[in-house]
Parts: structure tokens; C-alpha cells; sequence
């Protein structure tokens, strides 16, 4: 530092000065600092608005969709319902047949031959069950015998002018 200057700065004028030149920078420093700061914390409050903007334009979309897939599913758990009605029809339950008239099938691993005499009458099927005929409405069963160790049983389920649905099955009898 030249002496000139120090000279100037170790007077009482010089000394007021140096601290009034300071204070003034300090303070342009502090309110440059504040105008930044909340410059700064202006942007952060535009860029979360239009976060929140996005965001419920996203979750709009989104309940759009979950509306769109809910009909969707219902559709298609239509749908899978009216193809499991469509296999039954085709592939009945286990031990449940469907006999058309003047048709035997052999059923219940070979235990049973079973034959549908005829066509079915309104109220009364006639069964043929191991050469017996039988005749039986909706909901009644025929006790079979096959051996000693064996009882099956028949079991009308339903029947129309085209078909009779049964179910039959066997067991081995427990002694006693």
C-alpha cells in the first residue's frame, strides 16, 4: 500500500470512510443476497405449481384409464363366465354325463353301463342301467350293486326332449 493511502485511510475522515464504504457493501451484499433469495424461491414456487399442474393432469388420466380397464375387466369376467357355461355344457363335472336317447355310455371306470331309452317324457326319464330298466324323474337315485365290494349309484340330474344329464358314481363298500 502506498503511503499516500494509508495515510489518508489512518485519519478520522479516512477511517469513517473505510467503514462507511464497508457498511454500504455489506448491506448491497445482504440485499443482493435477499433479492436472489427470493428470486430463487419464486422460481422453486412456479416450477412446484406446475409440478402439481402435471401431476393432477396425470392422475386424470390415470382414473381414466382405471375407469376404461374396470369396464374392460367386467367385460371380459363376462365373457369368461359365458365360456365356463360353454365348457361345462361341453365337458360336464367329473361322474356327470350327458346321455342322448337311444345312446349307452360306459361310466364310472367301467362299473356302469348306462343307456337312454328312448326319448324323455315330461315328467319320467326311462334309464337302462346294466341292462334294468329303470324309471326315474329329476332329482331321484337308483342304488346299484355291481359286487359285493361295489355300490354305485345313478343320480338324474335333469333331462329334456333331446338328452338326460346324470351323475354316476361308485364306491367300494367298507366292511363292517
Amino acid at each position: 500500500m502506498s503511503p499516500r493511502l494509508y495515510g489518508a485511510l489512518t485519519t478520522p475522515r479516512g477511517r469513517f470512510l473505510l467503514v462507511a464504504a464497508g457498511t454500504v457493501l455489506i448491506l448491497g451484499v445482504a440485499t443482493g443476497g435477499y433479492i436472489l433469495g427470493r428470486e430463487l424461491h419464486y422460481l422453486n414456487i412456479v416450477a412446484r405449481d406446475n409440478t402439481i399442474q402435471r401431476l393432477r393432469s396425470d392422475i386424470q388420466k390415470l382414473s381414466a384409464e382405471i375407469t376404461d380397464q374396470n369396464g374392460n375387466l367386467a367385460a371380459l369376467q363376462t365373457k369368461l363366465t359365458t365360456v365356463q357355461a360353454a365348457l361345462a355344457a361341453i365337458r360336464p363335472l367329473q361322474n356327470t354325463y350327458n346321455v342322448n336317447p337311444n345312446e349307452s355310455v360306459i361310466v364310472a371306470d367301467g362299473h356302469l353301463t348306462i343307456g337312454l331309452i328312448s326319448s324323455p317324457t315330461n315328467e319320467r326319464v326311462n334309464i337302462n342301467v346294466n341292462g334294468k330298466q329303470q324309471s326315474a324323474a329329476v332329482g331321484d337315485v337308483i342304488h346299484v350293486a355291481v359286487d359285493p365290494s361295489m355300490n354305485c349309484e345313478v343320480r338324474v340330474q335333469s333331462f329334456d326332449m333331446f338328452k338326460a344329464v346324470l351323475n354316476a358314481s361308485c364306491a367300494e363298500v367298507k366292511p363292517h
